[in-house]
């Protein structure tokens, strides 16, 4: 079974405020488009779905097997997801990030770089986490499947990364030279991504401690 149509929309709303916070997958996509164009920055998009597509398969077999073998520390899980977002949130508020292209965006086919696009993101583990922590918060297990319900949401979250990705992509390709100068909006953006990333962690919590099984 599907998730019910609350949490769908529940999840479509978080989703779609995760996806507008700039993390590193879009930073390095709108390097490639400030590279090398943007072709290279939507051949990268493309490589980092299908990069996202493996952590969500392997969410969907760890997560069904956690809750197979106690619904208490699936219950675990999905609070320490909660507080994993509000960690997120914190170090959002602490680094400082750049939308400067490396040397290497300059020199690579779109080909390579689809390739690296899915290398970048299969071997981040702050990725896999990420899906660890996100995806129980919208699961709900008495609908039976939790494996189902989870390869559902996270596809449908990695076809919404794609388009917003792509977008971003377009956009760096079209403002290159401006966001190469952009360090006061920059530094703006992090403290209003960190602070949507702490209420999302904050949400979620309240959100799973008033729910019922």
């Amino acid at each position: 079974m599907l998730p019910n149509h609350s949490s769908l929309l529940l999840f479509f709303s978080a989703a779609l405020v995760l996806l507008a916070i700039p993390g590193p997958a879009v930073f390095y996509i709108v390097g490639r488009s400030i590279g090398q164009g943007r072709s290279a920055g939507l051949v990268c998009a493309l490589g980092i779905g299908a990069g996202t597509l493996v952590h969500v398969a392997a969410a969907a077999v760890g997560l069904s097997a956690l809750l197979m073998s106690s619904a208490l520390a699936f219950n675990f899980v999905k609070y320490l997801g909660a507080a994993y977002l509000i960690y997120l949130g914190i170090q959002k508020l602490r680094t400082q990030e750049s939308f400067q292209p490396t040397e290497e965006a300059a020199h690579s086919s779109l080909s390579r770089v689809f390739g690296q696009g899915i290398i970048v993101n299969v071997l981040n583990p702050k990725t896999a986490l990420f899906f660890f922590a996100f995806l129980p918060q919208f699961v709900d297990p008495a609908r039976g499947n939790v494996a189902l319900q989870i390869l559902f949401l996270g596809t449908l979250f990695a076809v919404m990364g794609v388009t917003s990705d792509s977008l971003w992509a377009l956009f760096a390709g079209t403002v290159a030279q401006r966001l190469k100068r952009s360090a006061r909006g920059m530094h703006t953006l992090r403290y209003v991504s960190g602070g949507m990333l702490i209420s999302l962690g904050v949400a979620t919590a309240l959100a799973g401690s008033g729910s019922k099984k």
